[in-house]
């Protein structure tokens, strides 16, 4: 700054205030002392930097700096409270989540105050050292109504402990409350009054679950510690009682008749909600006609009525290891939606003319009425395809042949190849595992994921998409948005430590998803396979239901949404009655309702995947806890403060090591670069690496496994 401009005392001061102001908003959340800011300024003159000095104190006396250390100053941002969702970690430490962000806001246990795991908060954000914190200034939407744990009598009132170590309140139970609750049973608490500053939050017992450690206690626990019904209201049973069985006569004269076109279902084994089915007819021309039937759950369920409305509640079925909670009473789910063999079932259908590429020609979109011949489980299924012989063999064989089409194009075009492993277990006739077992995904698995994605993409591209025009007629879509190129950055300098390489050195999808695709097909049966499958998942954004469509990037359809299965999934219903509301000639309806609608939904899909991930982490803990002291060959799945999570190769079964245990050193763990070292010897383990383990000690009620590092 030259003499010339600052010879004038009052011009002086405006330009050094100015100039500062300028600087602390372009180091926002710094804090930053006199020296700092004229050496980032370019003031070197000495009446200019003592003018500085008088002017940080006017703008901290003014509210325009903050002084959070003596002779250091901060920009006072204008708005520092955001809206999310906390996530409360096991140690108590607050982690704000806030869309459109880049990384979550930490939160100081100190500053949590009475918010609980996953409630909605407001956090007033401020600096320290440089870096954001935050402070919860207030509740703005609790997460749970209800709490599973153990009841312990402390007089004539109760205490309920949690189950979720996230939940860091006891609650404390009236005797009046009780409900005929005894000491050590294991219950499910409403809370009836939230916590305040320095009181414990009080409740009722609403179920009595069993005794801790009972399988069924515990499975119940798990429904009701995501905040899952555990029945259906006594209003809703009689609604669904009163639906007929028999398929109204008046009803089939309004559809198209499938039943005498050749039609079957593939399914589970143990399946008893069959939603979809597949007809098959050879036409003149020498095409095919495939014919794919998903359930008219929409017919039997008006929307407002009552059995709507806690359909929606729910969202979605709940496959736990051992049972399925259902979203539509078993009246419904189990026999009067269900397509049945060798019963007449009413259909909203895709029907699509197929030649031998599997090129659509032709497709009709309506309601149907069906008459399944056959139930194939997908074993049978896949007996047939392999050996030739069986029922329907000649059409399972063609179908089979086109949906390795479908397949071969999808994946031309970008789709990526996510198949994760899914772990199964045997349970003998009380329900306890007896050994542990990963499903084979094969030929009639495919066959029935081809033609599924093939009805979803077209009634999707049938609604959201009207000639040239996009976006015309508001419709549910499944989205997947595209990965943010920093988590592909990260996946790839992991994988390449292990010897792997995923080509990002191009912009096109395509050739992203083959390089992917490689890899995941290179590291079949490997030890690592699990971990690089994980972590090639998160680096990817997660899959939501949205009336805005950006495409499904996993798929690489442009337009995708979720037709096929009404009775496990709430967004199919929506999508059937949009469906037909088109076909009916309908405009375009408001989006704001079901955007709510969707986003419900997609909460509700990931508590559900939260409870059924925990009830078989359940059922490891059950199949290890007669194996203490045993040694497993495991891989290292995942890691933090506390030590490394193992997965034992053999069984899938995971566990612990915690950092207190491994007493040979001082180890710690760095988040960076996901690495736990050694202080002493320098010895380092990451993600990836194998190693062998002992079982130390299993915790059913903790719902823990901690491992005991085996040295070779």
């Amino acid at each position: 700054m030259s003499k010339k401009n600052i010879n004038r005392p009052d011009k002086l001061s405006r330009l050094v205030s100015v100039a500062a102001m300028e600087f602390f908003k372009k180091n926002e959340g710094k804090a930053l002392n006199y020296k700092q800011v004229a050496t980032g300024i370019g003031f070197t003159d000495t009446a200019a930097r003592q003018q500085l000095i008088i002017e940080l104190a006017k703008l901290k006396n003014a509210g325009q700096l903050t002084e959070p250390e003596r002779g250091k100053f901060r920009y006072k941002e204008s708005s520092s409270l955001v809206e999310g969702k906390i996530d409360i970690s096991a140690a108590g430490a607050g982690y704000l989540m806030v869309e459109n962000m880049d990384k979550d806001i930490y939160i100081h246990p100190r500053n949590i105050g009475t918010a609980m795991d996953n409630d909605m908060v407001k956090v007033r954000i401020s600096y320290r050292k440089g870096k954001p914190e935050g402070e919860v200034v207030e509740i703005v939407k609790r997460a749970k109504t209800q709490v599973s744990g153990v009841l312990r009598m402390k007089g004539t009132y109760g205490v309920l402990v949690a189950d979720n170590p996230r939940f860091s309140y006891e609650i404390m139970i009236p005797s009046t409350s009780l409900n005929k609750a005894k000491d050590g049973e294991k219950v499910v608490v409403k809370i009836t009054e939230w916590p305040i500053a320095g009181r414990q939050p009080r409740g009722e017992v609403v179920e009595i679950l069993g005794m801790p450690g009972n399988k069924d206690a515990e499975m119940m626990a798990i429904l009701a510690d995501f905040d899952f019904p555990l029945r259906f209201p006594a209003e809703v049973e009689k609604y669904a009682d009163s639906i007929p069985d028999e398929v109204p006569a008046a009803e089939i004269k309004r559809r198209k008749d499938f039943r005498k076109t050749i039609t079957f279902t593939i399914d589970p084994v143990d399946a008893k909600d069959f939603d979809d089915a597949i007809s098959y007819q050879k036409l003149d021309n020498g095409n095919v006609e495939i014919g794919i039937h998903i359930a008219d759950v929409s017919y039997y369920m008006p929307p407002g009525s009552v059995l709507d409305e806690e359909a929606y509640r729910r969202a979605t079925s709940v496959y736990l290891v051992d049972r399925v909670i259902p979203m539509l009473p078993e009246k419904l789910s189990n026999m009067v939606c269900s397509l049945r063999p060798n019963e007449d079932k009413l259909c909203f259908s895709a029907v699509f003319e197929l030649d031998e590429e599997a090129t659509v020609l032709k497709q009709w979109f309506g309601r149907t009425v069906i008459h399944s011949q056959r139930r194939f489980s997908y074993e049978e299924a896949q007996e047939v395809i392999e050996t030739g012989v069986g029922d329907l063999n000649a059409e399972l064989a063609h179908v089979n042949v086109l949906a390795k089409k479908l397949r071969e194009i999808r994946f031309k075009k970008g789709a990526i190849n996510f198949e994760r492993e899914e772990v199964k277990f045997t349970l003998d006739q009380n329900g306890k595992p007896t050994g542990v077992y990963i499903k084979k995904i094969q030929d009639s698995n495919h066959l029935i994921e081809e033609f599924m994605l093939l009805a979803n993409r077209r009634v999707a591209e049938f609604c959201g998409k009207t000639g040239e025009q996009e976006h015309k007629r508001t419709f549910v879509y499944r989205i997947h948005d595209s990965p943010q190129p920093e988590r592909l950055q990260e996946f790839s300098a992991f994988v390449g430590r292990l010897g792997y390489k995923v080509n990002l050195d191009t912009n096109k999808q395509e050739q992203i998803s083959a390089s992917l695709n490689k890899l995941l097909n290179d590291i079949k049966g490997k030890g690592e396979q699990d971990v690089i499958e994980m972590l090639a998942i998160r680096s990817m954004a997660k899959a939501i239901y949205s009336t805005k469509n950006i495409g499904h990037y996993g798929l690489a359809f442009p337009h995708y949404t979720h037709f096929t299965s009404p009775i496990r999934r709430y967004p199919d219903v929506m999508v059937h009655r949009l469906l037909q509301h088109y076909l009916d000639g309908g405009k375009s309806i408001e989006a704001s309702p079901l955007e709510g609608q969707c986003k419900h939904s997609s909460e509700m899909e990931k508590l559900a995947a939260d409870a059924e991930r925990t009830s078989v982490k359940y059922m490891q803990m059950l199949f290890l806890k007669d194996k203490i002291g045993q040694t497993f060959d495991g891989i290292i799945n995942g890691m933090n403060d506390n030590g490394m999570f193992i997965e034992i190769i053999e069984n899938k079964c995971e566990g612990m090591i915690r950092m207190r245990d491994i007493d040979d050193d001082f180890y710690k763990f760095d988040p960076r670069t996901m690495t736990i070292s050694a202080d002493i010897s320098g010895a380092t383990y990451r993600l990836g690496d194998k190693l062998k383990v002992q079982i130390k000690k299993v915790d059913t009620e903790k719902r823990q496994v901690d491992f005991k590092l085996v040295r070779e």
